[in-house]
């Protein structure tokens, strides 16, 4: 690495983030917290990455830093200034790509210059110089359409580095690409960073990855949710080009996994993270019966024989931690697992759900839904005493907004929706919005 590129630890930092807090209005609910006391800082030479589930408040806290949005709390300091609306010196590329459809890769490239006023040769010297060092020199005349996701990304970078930002976001960049392409791209940046051809300072990157994350950072800063807020932070001391099959590399991939399911000390983080099924308040994710079986029949099957490392089992069935952790964590909720220590370890019912035919494994699934998870027990619980052994979905969205968004609101009811169909608890009817039993008892 360039001696300019190296983290300069002594030096003034380009960004600091001090004790920052973002809320949101929820109607008559008052206020969704989505940050909470989150601090950080970004000098000369680094990639800091931020990672965590979806819903910890990364994104949001990245348009914080590009001063796209105000902190509701705290404060945000580009060298030295206060951050109160967009910086100069500071850009991002999106998940998205984001480019306009009706220009040409060299306009959509060219825009950001235009903006500010640039002169017309320095903004053409300037544009195509950045399309050529990501690599699309002669698509100039392209259009968007003409071209592949990772080809669209490349634009997105390129007209990120156009203004010769010292600091790039970069929101989940790669996230949205096939695993080749996210792959290609990530080297392709990487080594550009290294030879110090780009033309910036510092990096933040907001990733979910967590391979991704040893991959390309320095310093990684692990964000826990609901509220959003940095739990740990890891240092990455393997020298670049970093190997994914280096011992060193799998150590610090696995601790990162032993971190991100360690079962926190202090009650309120460890009620929203660690021990699901404690109120009907508690956000349900949306992942299908299929994929829980799945899990366990992995899980219980050779090499694993019903203890499983974390790591292995998303590398086999290639799964990001947005895609395994719930699945995971709701095995746990069931009682059907427990993950601890980078570990997903089946029960002796998980192990017994395993060796079931279907019939067993849904009244087993019953049992277990209505009594560890206390919305479903609530609703069956309602059923049952009601005459008519029905009740809208109204009654029960209600209750959980007062508790949570609309948006979570819904996702957990349709959760529960999917559960209780699999496992015969209770019945609901999308077209008129009732919930029933089908056989009372």
């Amino acid at each position: 690495m360039n001696a300019h590129l190296r983290p300069q630890p002594d030096a003034a930092p380009l960004l600091e983030v001090a004790h920052v807090r973002k809320t949101f209005p929820r109607g008559d609910a008052g206020e969704l917290l989505v940050l909470e006391d989150v601090s950080l800082s970004l000098r000369a030479g680094e990639v800091v990455g931020l990672l965590g589930r979806s819903g910890s408040g990364k994104s949001t806290l990245l348009r914080l830093i590009a001063g796209l949005a105000q902190p509701t709390g705290g404060e945000l300091r580009y060298l030295g200034q206060p951050v109160d609306g967009p910086a100069a010196g500071i850009a991002m590329v999106f998940q998205s790509f984001a480019l306009f459809p009706w220009l040409t890769v060299y306009e959509n490239v060219a825009l950001g210059l235009e903006a500010l006023r640039v002169p017309r040769e320095e903004i053409r010297r300037r544009s195509l110089q950045a399309i050529d060092l990501i690599g699309l020199d002669g698509f100039e005349s392209a259009y968007p359409r003409e071209l592949s996701g990772g080809m669209r990304q490349r634009v997105g970078f390129a007209r990120a580095l156009v203004v010769h930002p010292n600091i790039l976001l970069m929101d989940e960049p790669f996230s949205a690409l096939d695993v080749l392409t996210a792959e290609t791209m990530r080297t392709d940046f990487l080594d550009l960073w290294a030879d110090g051809r780009l033309p910036i300072k510092g990096v933040i990157l907001v990733t979910h990855n967590i391979e991704e994350a040893v991959q390309m950072c320095d310093r990684i800063l692990v964000f826990a949710s609901n509220p959003g807020r940095i739990v740990s932070t890891i240092e990455v001391p393997i020298a670049r080009p970093r190997d994914r099959l280096d011992p060193a590399f799998a150590a610090l991939v696995e601790r990162i996994y032993v971190e991100m399911t360690a079962k926190p000390a202090r009650p309120s983080v460890a009620r929203v993270e660690r021990a699901p099924g404690t109120g009907i308040d508690l956000t349900l994710p949306r992942v299908s019966s299929n994929l829980l079986s799945g899990l366990i029949e992995t899980v219980a099957a050779p090499p694993f024989s019903g203890k499983a490392d974390l790591p292995e089992i998303a590398s086999e069935l290639q799964l990001e931690i947005d895609e395994l952790f719930p699945v995971a964590e709701t095995l746990q909720m069931l009682r059907f697992a427990d993950v601890e220590g980078g570990d997903l370890r089946l029960t002796p019912e998980g192990l017994t759900f395993a060796d079931s035919a279907l019939d067993e494994r849904k009244r087993l699934f019953a049992r277990h839904l209505l009594a560890h998870v206390p919305l479903a027990n609530h609703i069956r619980r309602v059923l049952d005493e009601r005459t008519s052994h029905a009740a809208p979905k109204s009654r029960f969205l209600d209750e959980l907004e007062d508790h949570m968004s609309p948006e979570s609101a819904e996702q957990t009811l349709r959760a529960i929706v999917s559960w209780a169909r699999y496992a015969e608890a209770f019945a609901y009817d999308d077209e008129t919005g009732q919930f029933s039993l089908e056989n009372p008892t």
